[in-house]
């Protein structure tokens, strides 16, 4: 079974073509600048990596060209578009309508259009992408959203304490993203220690960055809240901060609430906002050269990270392992150096050396830690693709 895997930005478009027998990826590419001028994509396959430069108004041409890409005879993967059997999107919300993937029909289109309110950037990208693939690739299309591992969540944990009918009437409560990243290491991690009961902290960290507690395999708590804005410092998003900042925010400058959210905490805070970079490569070799904001930006990111461990370890009555993954989580050594030194009182011991891995599953932490500390590679595409097939399977039985 050959699945086409869809993640669609506000202006961009990712795709893989995954081989479900071998779960190998035999093409990917990106369309970048969806909607712009001077739109570009690339694509990889058989060892090619080829740059078309292609004018994609709507996200509907950006995936027509995909296609074609795809079934190009120069190269291609597939004779035809018959070969792909199913196609799995990745949707930013769900909200408590989905508590799993789905097949997609007029009704879940119809919610995912009701839900566009909650991801304004991205949601109509999605949905178009969805529209566009039904016409375009009549096969099965499965929804993946990137909230609905956190939809196990108890009601303390999701719920903020604000009058009952917020909720009840607005749906204001935690959500929680990067789902599908915390659902596969979080796997990866429960197979890694053959423990299926296991108490584990994932760290996604990237340029935007969540926590979770998980247990037994769900989440029970989250970082990240009603929006990606909140948890810890990100990229340029201010993470948690005092709510009544905002109010400050918007008298100081004039600003209204919407560009205040928007251009200050979304664009303008975050390690970005304490030393003028948002890229944590930058950082480190800034804070190598005593550079003292990006030395600064790095111990405010790790201590909340930190924070975060130990606020999941008591919420969980202790914790089997801390899994670090995501671009940031990944590949570096410094942050998750500081991120996991002065953890002893948690049973976590880290060894320097076997920190210095970069970009491959590794196990970071001493022989003697009772907690256990991985390095896992994410993989969301696989996850979306994993559900596209059993659900797909399950249409046949």
């Amino acid at each position: 079974m050959k699945i086409l895997v869809i993640n669609a930005g506000s202006s961009s478009l990712k795709y893989q073509l995954i081989e479900m027998e071998t779960e190998q990826v035999i093409a990917k590419g990106v369309c970048e600048r969806v909607t712009m001028k001077n739109s570009t994509l690339t694509h990889q396959a058989n060892g090619q990596k080829i740059v078309i430069e292609h004018e994609m108004p709507t996200h509907t041409e950006a995936l027509s060209l995909v296609l074609s890409a795809l079934t190009a005879s120069e190269y291609g993967v597939v004779k035809s578009l018959s070969e792909i059997n199913a196609v799995g999107h990745r949707v930013l919300h769900g909200a408590e309508d989905f508590k799993q993937s789905v097949l997609i029909d007029d009704e879940v289109v119809r919610i995912c259009e009701k839900n566009k309110e909650l991801g304004p950037l991205h949601m109509p990208a999605n949905i178009a992408c969805i529209c566009a693939c039904r016409k375009l690739l009549p096969v099965p299309q499965v929804a993946a959203f990137d909230t609905s591992f956190h939809q196990t969540m108890p009601d303390y944990a999701f719920r903020y304490a604000l009058p009952e009918s917020y909720y009840t009437e607005w749906r204001m409560r935690r959500f929680g993203f990067h789902g599908t990243s915390h659902k596969y290491v979080s796997g990866e991690a429960i197979k890694y220690l053959n423990n299926p009961k296991a108490k584990i902290v994932t760290c996604h960290l990237g340029n935007g960055s969540s926590m979770a507690a998980v247990k037994e395999g769900k989440c029970v708590d989250t970082s990240m809240g009603y929006t990606p804005l909140a948890g810890v410092p990100m990229g340029t998003r201010s993470g948690d901060i005092d709510p009544a900042l905002l109010e400050a925010i918007c008298n100081k400058t004039g600003m209204s609430i919407s560009d205040a959210v928007n251009v200050c905490l979304n664009k303008r805070s975050g390690v970005y906002g304490i030393a003028g970079v948002s890229d944590f490569r930058d950082l480190n070799s800034l804070a190598d050269a005593g550079d003292d904001k990006a030395r600064l930006a790095l111990d405010m990111f790790a201590y909340a990270v930190k924070k975060y461990i130990g606020s999941y370890a008591a919420a969980m009555n202790g914790m089997d392992a801390v899994v670090m993954t995501g671009g940031i989580g990944e590949n570096s050594s410094d942050v998750r150096r500081r991120i996991l030194t002065d953890l002893e009182y948690l049973g976590i011991k880290i060894d320097l050396e076997k920190n210095a891995v970069r970009g491959k599953f590794a196990e970071i932490s001493t022989p003697d830690s009772k907690v256990k500390v991985l390095v896992i590679p994410t993989n969301e595409e696989l996850v979306i693709a994993r559900d596209t097939k059993a659900i797909v399977e399950g249409l046949n039985k």
